[in-house]
């Protein structure tokens, strides 16, 4: 059984600000209109699309477009970030949190196939991690990824989410599926602050 919670974020804090976050090798920030072109030629992909709830396939041009108009609609909750490496702006995959009828904070991550296996995407959960117990103050933060996703699975268990059952999620490319469900408390999150820590900033 996965077990259903509702107080995950402080009723009083609403929609956290979502800075800029620059980590090691990445540059997080908010997707604009020209990383369309880049987003859906690596969210074309099954082997991506299988393991997402949301993404469709094929993944268009238009997907892109509308993806990004929908993360910046003012009455969002979360943030959705692009993932960018800090040196050249390549575009790598989106990363986020969100948040779920139940008021569950939700960590996701996905990277276009030809940046697998660099840790990127490690890279890239510490933060958002972090930035959810500093900014939005969670008490606990949840994931999870297929059942044979185990590329995510590790990225999952090396930021210190431990497992709290198996479900059924349905995904617009593959149907229902399997998936591993993970939760962070804020107590773990704390004995875990070896980890480099996020630079917040702005761009100028």
């Amino acid at each position: 059984m996965i077990a259903e919670t509702n107080d995950d974020i402080p009723q009083s804090q609403g929609r956290a600000s979502c800075p800029v976050l620059t980590t090691e090798r990445l540059l997080l920030r908010a997707p604009k209109m020209a990383d369309a072109v880049q987003l859906s030629k690596l969210a074309d992909n099954i082997k991506v699309a299988a393991m997402m709830t949301g993404m469709p396939h094929p993944y268009t041009m238009d997907d892109a477009e509308t993806f990004i108009i929908r993360v910046a609609e003012p009455d969002r909750t979360g943030c959705t970030y692009v993932l960018t490496q800090e040196q050249t702006g390549a575009v790598l995959g989106c990363a986020g949190l969100s948040t779920d009828r139940d008021n569950r904070l939700l960590l996701s991550f996905w990277l276009g196939e030809p940046h697998w296996g660099h840790g990127y995407a490690t890279e890239a959960a510490h933060a958002l991690v972090d930035l959810a117990f500093e900014a939005f103050k969670a008490e606990r933060l949840h994931t999870r990824c297929r059942v044979s996703n185990q590329a995510s699975r590790r990225v999952i268990e090396k930021c210190g989410f431990q497992f709290t059952g198996i479900g059924m999620l349905s995904s617009i490319a593959e149907g229902q599926f399997s998936a591993e469900h993970f939760t962070l408390g804020r107590r773990v999150w704390a004995g875990l602050k070896g980890w480099r820590q996020p630079r917040i900033g702005c761009l100028l």
